[in-house]
């Protein structure tokens, strides 16, 4: 199982941030335009237990299916039931700093099919999700921070 984790810092209010992270149309948002996502969910407010399907161009055009099998206020865990990946576990992590400032912690634990020819793009998954990190910390930062 390989990691990958991403902090940021925005200057926005826990609450705030909270209502933008939990409605699943911020994908939108802070996605890389060029990945070309599209979201199919019966609602657009997460909650335990809600499902995505998602599709968008990673290299290739790929489909998602994910579950969010965690909610409580300021951190939860949507994983992966069918897709790309082996295994997907998506941690998402808010922390207050002060009033105007929010940590954000993404977490992700991932394996990737086929074995050993697998754990050879492990490094090649790591810089994509390096890149697409920090775009959605810039577009986060875009649409909170006054």
């Amino acid at each position: 199982m390989k990691q990958f984790i991403h902090t940021f810092v925005v200057d926005s209010n826990i609450d705030k941030v909270w209502k933008f992270y939990t409605n699943i149309n911020h994908l939108k948002i802070i996605t890389p335009k060029k990945m070309k996502i599209t979201i199919n969910t019966q609602n657009d407010i997460l909650e335990e237990g809600a499902e995505a399907w998602l599709q968008a161009k990673l290299v290739t055009n790929s489909k998602w299916h994910s579950k969010i099998t965690y909610l409580r206020p300021y951190e939860y865990i949507d994983e992966m039931i069918s897709g790309r990946f082996k295994t997907w576990k998506h941690i998402h992590k808010f922390n207050k700093i002060n009033d105007n400032r929010t940590e954000i912690i993404d977490q992700i634990d991932f394996q990737l099919h086929y074995g050993f020819v697998g754990k050879f793009f492990e490094n090649y998954v790591m810089n994509q999700l390096t890149e697409i990190f920090e775009y959605r910390k810039r577009a986060t930062k875009v649409e909170l921070e006054n």
